[in-house]
């Protein structure tokens, strides 16, 4: 690039990063958060066609977290070839066509981002929070509802899956009957994190709130 073209675009970064009142700092006094987008502004100063981003959304401020993935959405649609590598999902769901999922530093399954959620997406998902003792309930609930599938989570949770729409009410007053008391009950939209847990059998987080 030409020295005025260089100028010309930093100044436009600097403008889309939000960082124009800094730009006569040092390096070392800005913020993590004003590093990291400096960082990136750097490496597409010159529209690059392929980008290479590790983690760029790990470890800072909402704000900056969120302007970071507008970015990287705006260049993909500009056409750059994105590869980036992150550990928060739901980002790589929102932001990726193709995911590579790697375990132990080997890539154990690649597909698109549509297909890898096209045999959950007709799920159904509820959420139960309760108080209450519920150690002893799992053959009570499989009798009661055999077309569903259940799994006690963590902090008194209960999770219902499905093929067909569940029945809330019934189950509420099926866990009100034997002494539960539910204190939230909430609809779940399966996401990449359940077809990750499927695929690698590593635990993620569960399913994401709709």
């Amino acid at each position: 690039m030409k020295k005025t073209e260089r100028r010309e675009r930093a100044r436009e970064l600097l403008e889309t990063f939000g960082l124009s009142d800094a730009a006569n700092r040092k390096f070392g006094a800005y913020s993590k958060g004003m590093k990291r987008k400096l960082t990136i502004a750097g490496g597409i100063i010159h529209r690059p066609q392929i980008l290479f981003l590790d983690e760029p959304t790990t470890g800072i401020d909402v704000a900056s977290a969120g302007q970071i993935r507008r970015l990287i959405s705006d260049l993909h649609d500009d056409g750059t070839s994105i590869f980036l590598t992150t550990h928060y999902i739901e980002e790589a769901e929102r932001l990726c066509d193709r995911i590579a999922f790697i375990v132990k530093g080997k890539i154990v399954h690649v597909s698109r981002v549509e297909d890898l959620l096209q045999p959950i997406k007709d799920k159904h998902v509820m959420q139960f929070s309760f108080e209450g003792d519920a150690e002893d309930i799992s053959d009570r609930l499989h009798q009661a509802f055999p077309e569903v599938a259940f799994q006690k989570s963590p902090g008194n949770v209960i999770r219902a899956e499905s093929d067909r729409r569940i029945a809330v009410g019934s189950l509420v007053r099926f866990f009100e009957e034997i002494g539960l008391e539910i204190t939230e009950a909430k609809r779940l939209r399966p996401s990449l994190e359940d077809v990750f847990v499927s695929i690698t059998g590593i635990e993620a987080g569960g399913l994401s709130s709709q």
